[in-house]
């Protein structure tokens, strides 16, 4: 069943149907759907598609000569080709007035063996299939790769391409998609635990219910996900053992670079190489203050990836009970009742992404451009008098730089209610933030509603949303 990527299906039938030569980039991290999006787009038309291995130059040339053969000659298996040009050559003469689409899956596998590729195929877009109806389509998972080698104006190919398509992780509507049946709630958790990763999320048994389908994957010695972190890790990194102790601290919440190199006891240069590939792969990313980008003191590393921060959470202090069979039972002990704390980042995502959905729009009585969070420090008078600091922090702030106006938020995933406290608290905090924006709106996102002292509160200036508002 292939779900969503309308968009992107879009963009890629507009570059098919405009004649002649033409190329695209198709890039994102493993698991995201690069290949099932081009499966679904070529599914009617001539296609060559050949997905490169770490396999070195000679044999990836003969299994993408078979490619060619297979398409312009099916049967023929006595055609051998000595070189790429000699391929590209076969395919200019045998395209006629047909329109091909070629594809090439993982490139960095290839174009890794073979520095001469990248600048052989430009030679080929430029002087020799230049009037051909012939459309190209460069995918890869390695994302600097395909960023620093194939987009940036340092790459043979710079200039060539008619557009290019980072593919993202789903967002948690697209994501509800594939479970069309459970509620918004076990929709939320669903989106929580794949992180709205297209493989993560296609494991997923729409007739099983939420708490199945987290057994069956995590908390079973066969399930897809039991093994998945390391078997991710694995494939990118040659030293798991200082990764995994990586990204461990960022998922138990140790996230600034001093901080993260103290606890796992290594020097900061090394830990900041292997953060900059963990980003590179798209497993990690940093996180800043929305009013203060430019502060590197107020930058945060998290991760980027869902999955991990579940498997990161839960899985490793339950692998022996795992092994012995009884992964069921510390799913129901150990982990269902703490799956709403685990929801909280989530959810705090969730709701940026719909306060941007709706701010876009000018709902908040503003035309907001960029989401995000603020953290800092807020002075406090406590009951004697006496004036502390303590840190603060804004789970949703949402500005507009247009009209110098700020949108702020609080979620809530919990089976309590939210009072009036939690109100008092974003309204002071609103006020650390006012110097630079006015505040338009004070939005409040509750699993669980709110208490009897909001029926008294009449302030068109605040918003009221529970996580089916999300869904509407």
């Amino acid at each position: 069943m292939f779900v969503g990527r309308e968009q992107e299906l879009a963009s890629l039938e507009e570059f098919y149907a405009k004649d002649g030569i033409g190329m695209t980039v198709i890039y994102g991290r493993r698991r995201i759907g690069k290949s099932t999006l081009i499966t679904e787009f070529v599914k009617d038309k001539k296609t060559v598609f050949y997905t490169a291995t770490k396999i070195g130059k000679a044999r990836n040339l003969e299994l993408f000569s078979k490619q060619v053969l297979d398409l312009f000659m099916p049967g023929i298996e006595n055609i051998s080709f000595n070189s790429i040009e000699a391929v590209f050559d076969f395919i200019d003469k045998n395209i006629a007035n047909d329109k091909i689409v070629l594809v090439i899956d993982e490139l960095p596998y290839w174009a890794e063996k073979d520095d001469s590729l990248l600048s052989i195929l430009q030679k080929y877009i430029d002087t020799i299939w230049n009037d051909k109806n012939l459309k190209i389509i460069l995918c890869g998972s390695a994302l600097s790769f395909m960023e620093n080698k194939v987009l940036s104006e340092k790459s043979p190919l710079f200039g060539r391409r008619d557009s290019q398509i980072k593919l993202e992780s789903f967002n948690y509507l697209d994501s509800a998609k594939f479970v069309p049946n459970y509620s918004n709630e076990d929709k939320a958790i669903c989106y929580g635990i794949t992180g709205g990763v297209a493989k993560y999320l296609s494991m997923i048994d729409p007739k099983k219910n939420i708490d199945e389908n987290i057994i069956r994957l995590f908390f079973r010695t066969d399930g897809y996900l039991y093994d998945e972190t390391r078997n991710l890790l694995t494939q990118e990194f040659s030293d798991i053992s200082l990764v995994n102790n990586i990204v461990e601290q960022i998922a138990s919440g140790v996230n600034t670079l001093n901080t993260i190199s103290g606890k796992i006891n290594e020097k900061e240069p090394t830990v900041l190489y292997s953060l900059e590939k963990l980003i590179s792969v798209g497993l990690i990313e940093k996180k800043k203050c929305i009013t203060e980008e430019k502060n590197k003191k107020k930058t945060q590393y998290v991760l980027k990836d869902y999955m991990f921060k579940f498997w990161y959470e839960f899985i490793p202090k339950a692998t022996s009970v795992i092994e012995m069979g009884q992964g069921a039972l510390y799913y129901q002990k150990a982990v269902k009742p703490f799956l709403h704390s685990f929801m909280g980042s989530v959810f705090e995502e969730m709701c940026r992404y719909y306060t941007l959905n709706q701010g876009i729009t000018g709902a908040y009585g503003c035309f907001v451009t960029s989401v995000g969070t603020w953290w800092g420090v807020e002075n406090i008078t406590d009951k004697n008098g006496y004036i502390r600091a303590q840190s603060a922090d804004i789970d949703i702030v949402a500005l507009s730089d247009i009209d110098k106006k700020a949108v702020i938020g609080e979620c809530k995933f919990k089976n309590e209610k939210i009072d009036k406290g939690i109100y008092e608290t974003l309204v002071r905090r609103g006020t650390l933030i006012s110097n630079k924006y006015k505040i338009s709106k004070y939005i409040f996102f509750s699993l669980s509603g709110y208490t009897d002292w909001f029926n008294s509160l009449s302030d068109e200036d605040v918003l009221l949303l529970t996580l089916d508002s999300l869904y509407r």
